[in-house]
């Protein structure tokens, strides 16, 4: 009987001790993504990065889990989500422009990848694009072409545009609104640079744009503007202004009149690619900072018709797509 005891107890010391299955060792030590974003879902540069995330042969719920965090268009509910995110101790945050900003607040130790962000290293952000130096690397557009760009396309589509508005944020974009302001200097127009803060400032922004009798518009290219981009599309066409944005979900089935920049849904996917190197051992600080290469002017023909405009054939022959 006590030989029978024995054997039992060893029987279930072997079972204490056996490995623990390849399985579950796996499952616990999955990558945990963190997504912040100041919009809010669906969104479709979160489903582009998760359509990267596949490419690479990862599944949510089987190598990879996803925490979405959405602002709802309300930056000041970011810094409690970029906390929150911290808390779970997630092994990357995946965060744009200002979102980024806020997450480097919160930690600076958690790696932080940008699919997309304006003057990162003006935001504070990186030290560099060749050497970041610290937790954040991604995707950056720091040329001055994509501003400047804007306004040679404006004033080529509206050849009597004498004033160009630009939409700004408090916080952010400064680096934008120079070269804006000099590229208009140089065709000899005047600049209204119109700062908002919250989405209800939207409204009245474009009341000042028309009462300073601004001839166009352009929409900076940060997180906050394309979290209500429907929005800024709507009072677009109430006040009957020309406007140029930075990103094609602007213009491809929203209605707005133009946009010249790089594809966002691209370098969202792209940024997986940077994501799946952390967790194997890759550090931000050494990882550069990369440019978009491509960049692409896409134009509504519809929304140019309601506005009364005539697009030159010359714009028209550099679009990318130009929607009937």
């Amino acid at each position: 009987m006590a030989g029978m005891l024995v054997g039992i107890a060893g029987l279930g010391l072997t079972v204490l001790l056996a490995p623990v299955p390849i399985d579950a060792q796996t499952a616990a030590k999955i990558p945990r993504i963190g997504m912040l974003r100041l919009g809010s879902p669906p969104d479709p540069l979160v489903e582009a990065f998760r359509q990267g995330l596949r490419d690479l042969g990862y599944v949510e719920g089987q190598n990879i889990s996803i925490e979405d965090r959405w602002a709802e268009g309300r930056e000041d509910r970011l810094p409690a989500l970029a906390t929150e995110l911290v808390r779970l101790q997630v092994d990357v945050i995946v965060a744009s422009g200002n979102d980024a900003r806020v997450s480097k607040r919160a930690t600076t130790t958690i790696p932080i990848v940008m699919p997309i962000a304006g003057d990162p290293i003006g935001d504070g952000l990186i030290a560099s694009l060749a050497r970041p130096g610290g937790n954040v690397t991604g995707f950056a557009f720091q040329s001055e072409e994509l501003p400047q760009k804007w306004v040679e396309l404006l004033r080529e589509t509206l050849p009597r545009m004498a004033r160009v508005a630009v939409l700004s944020h408090v916080a952010t974009g400064v680096g934008q609104v120079k070269v804006i302001e000099a590229a208009a200097r140089s065709l000899g127009l005047r600049v209204l640079t119109l700062k908002v803060r919250r989405p209800d400032d939207l409204g009245t922004a474009f009341t000042e744009a028309r009462k300073d009798r601004a001839d166009a518009l352009i929409i900076l290219a940060l997180p906050f503007f394309f979290a209500h981009r429907a929005r800024l599309v709507e009072l677009a066409a109430q006040h009957r202004l020309p406007t140029m944005y930075f990103q094609r979900e602007f213009v491809v089935g929203s209605g707005g009149l133009m946009c010249y920049g790089p594809n966002l849904s691209d370098l969202f996917r792209r940024a997986a690619t940077v994501v799946d190197r952390i967790p194997k051992g890759a550090k931000p600080a050494d990882l550069p900072v990369e440019q978009p290469t491509k960049f692409e002017l896409v134009i509504n023909m519809k929304t140019a018709k309601a506005l009364g405009l005539t697009i030159p054939p010359s714009v028209l022959a550099r679009a990318d797509e130009v929607i009937q």
